[in-house]
């Protein structure tokens, strides 16, 4: 480091901490240190390796109407030029880019994969979002149809005030649709009722997203192309690093070392000490047994705000102490599941290997299982299992709280009730499992019910420190997608050079328009 640069200490190595760090690098305004509580490197983005075989922690499609988020993902993995194993043994192409890697020959690549996404409702199979295609009329059957599209009329004639996340639901798609499709799976996730719930979670995640927009895509369907159109639940493909979403953020953590900055693993961040003007003047953390500290000019921080707050000690007032160790959270189980075959047979008209269903995920919005969402990563990447050809590599999903029944159970168990669990709704047979694999995920979801409500208090205080910023999901409190989490880090480092507000940093993902329906696409 150059004698009298500038430091910064960045808390979490997932994608907002190491955006923040790859930038300040690039920009040439400070050398960072990024400290990191677990092992790895990814926070919920990372790609976990089991016997051969990676998985990841949950899906992340790498797609963003962001030029930004876009060019900065290819810089550092450009897309696929030649075609990767399964689109060789399919005889299938999607518009490679010209000049581009083969991924049967370097890893460095990102894929460019079909979206298909469908929920699995009373044990059959509807688009998602919902499409007005004759199958989804037939699986609803005559009356729900027509019950829906009454719904729908209501909600479009009379809006309901959004108060709660089931008002937000409702007005866009009907009572019907809403009962059917949203409020049972919202209820999975988030353990608690959507009419309990702020609609902050939904205006984040269904934003643009309506009825009328998919009749709209339906419509305009043939005469789009590309990965770059479309409201981010609509889009038709996306692009996917080959060795899972975790790569890229190993191939960020590589590069921001090479640029001169460090990565510090298994160090927990406990304690920040503020100086008398107003500022983070260094940071304390576990490592093993030693107590460790690192001073610094900046601090960016994607730590969850309860334990930012906890780690700043007595001198927090206690309003704000009080709101913040409030905040709710939901976990998340993965139970990664290697099996011979899967029971689904491939209805749909889309070419795959061995008759297997085309979907990246399903989601299970069935109400007499706990699982949640279901990945299915060959469609994902074939370079993910250790024999593509021959197994099919799952990642059954789970929303959960630390301590309930179960978080509390032994990986045996509940590894059997994952098994017995899809068994019931026809996803597999127990005999077929070759292998598996549990993991725990702490603070997997910001959630927008309890004392979120007052969260400004929150905000307001960790705004006071001129040198402390607060990005990605979990240091905003903000169930952010991934690029909008990267967003923050690097509006953060924007707001550092220019010396602007840091409304810009929280106003990432508020907008009226979603960012991936950018006039940068």
């Amino acid at each position: 480091m150059a004698e009298g640069r500038k430091t910064a200490i960045i808390i979490g190595a997932g994608p907002a901490g190491l955006t923040a760090a790859y930038h300040l690098l690039k920009m040439g305004v400070a050398c960072p240190t990024v400290l990191e509580e677990s092992p790895f490197i990814g926070g919920i983005s990372r790609t976990a390796v089991y016997h051969g075989n990676r998985i990841d922690m949950g899906g992340h499609r790498f797609f963003s109407k962001n030029k930004e988020v876009m060019d900065l993902w290819k810089s550092l993995m450009p897309v696929q030029g030649a075609p990767s194993k399964d689109d060789r043994l399919l005889g299938q192409t999607l518009g490679f880019e010209k000049g581009g890697p083969d991924p049967e020959k370097t890893d460095r690549v990102l894929l460019l994969r079909n979206r298909i996404s469908r929920i699995c409702f009373l044990r059959r199979f509807y688009d998602y979002p919902l499409s007005l295609k004759s199958q989804t009329f037939l699986n609803m059957g005559l009356f729900r149809t027509m019950k829906a599209g009454i719904g729908y009329l209501a909600s479009v004639c009379h809006k309901r005030k959004e108060w709660s996340l089931e008002d937000l639901f409702i007005n866009r798609f009907g009572k019907t649709l809403y009962q059917m499709f949203f409020e049972g799976y919202t209820e999975k996730i988030w353990g608690v009722h959507p009419s309990k719930i702020s609609p902050d979670w939904g205006a984040q995640r269904v934003k643009g997203i309506s009825l009328s927009k998919a009749v709209f895509s339906a419509l305009m369907r043939p005469f789009r192309r590309g990965v770059h159109r479309g409201e981010t639940s609509l889009i038709e493909s996306y692009l996917y690093p080959k060795k899972g979403a975790g790569q890229m953020w190993e191939i960020m953590a590589e590069e921001i070392r090479k640029l001169g900055g460090e990565i510090v693993l298994n160090a927990r961040v406990c304690g920040l000490t503020v100086s008398a003007d107003g500022c983070v003047s260094q940071v304390a953390y576990q490592q093993g047994d030693r107590m460790e500290s690192r001073s610094g000019n900046y601090f960016f921080s994607s730590m969850p705000i309860v334990d930012l707050i906890a780690a700043m000690g007595k001198t927090v007032p206690e309003n704000v102490r009080r709101v913040a160790s409030a905040l709710p959270y939901r976990d998340f189980i993965s139970v990664g599941l290697l099996v011979k075959r899967l029971g689904l047979v491939n209805g749909t008209k889309i070419k795959t290997l061995n008759g297997l269903v085309p979907d990246s995920w399903i989601y299970i919005n069935e109400r007499d299982v706990q699982v949640g969402r279901l990945q299915i990563f060959n469609n994902w990447s074939p370079y993910l299992m250790a024999d593509f050809e021959n197994t099919v590599l799952l990642g059954g999903e789970y929303f959960c709280d630390e301590g309930d029944r179960l978080w509390n159970m032994d990986d045996a168990s509940f590894i059997d009730f994952a098994v017995r669990e899809l068994e019931k709704i026809g996803i597999l047979n127990g005999a077929d499992v070759l292998d598996a694999v549990r993991f725990k995920i702490k603070k997997a979801y910001p959630a927008y019910f309890g004392s979120y409500a007052e969260f400004d208090v929150v905000r307001s205080y960790l705004d006071s420190f001129s040198n402390l910023y607060c990005i990605g999901r979990n240091g905003q409190h903000r169930y952010n997608n991934m690029d909008h989490s990267m967003l923050t880090a690097i509006e953060a480092v924007r707001v550092l050079c220019s010396g602007g507000t840091k409304e810009s940093v929280w106003s990432v993902n508020t907008e009226a328009e979603y960012h991936e329906l950018s006039k940068n696409a």
